[in-house]
């Protein structure tokens, strides 16, 4: 004797329970929206760890904030500017310029017995602010 195919409710066809159609769409929604909250969250996380920080490091490529958070850590720590190959500017022999990556820099002010972190600039701002000899 042949087998039936069924209708399911869903308009499908098939000869299960139910509608597999149906029930691998469902699976993909529920996975879809499972890995975009664990996405929203890893967002709030990371936004949340800008509050911590001593200069402004929003709107920075992810790879720039973390060399960036671990240069200031080294600083604050007491280690020497010169072993990041930063170099104080001709102009203002105060201000030092720290490369963090070819594009990037950190811009730090020597106050007196310690160096003070100010901002990160690209090097189309950097080479804005920056005076020329």
């Amino acid at each position: 004797m042949p087998r039936r195919r069924k209708q399911f409710p869903c308009g499908h066809q098939g000869y299960g329970q139910v509608c597999h159609r149906c029930a691998q769409l469902q699976d993909a929604k529920a996975r879809e929206a499972t890995e975009r909250e664990q996405a929203r969250l890893e967002r709030q996380q990371w936004q949340a760890t800008f509050a911590d920080d001593l200069i402004d490091l929003q709107g920075l490529p992810k790879t720039i904030v973390l060399k960036a958070r671990q240069v200031i850590a080294e600083l604050v720590a007491g280690t020497d500017y010169r072993q990041f190959k930063g170099k104080r500017l001709n102009h203002d022999r105060s201000v030092i310029s720290i490369p963090l990556t070819y594009d990037y820099r950190l811009i730090c002010h020597d106050v007196g017995d310690r160096i003070e972190p100010r901002s990160v600039l690209s090097h189309e701002e950097y080479n804005v602010k920056k005076p020329r000899g």
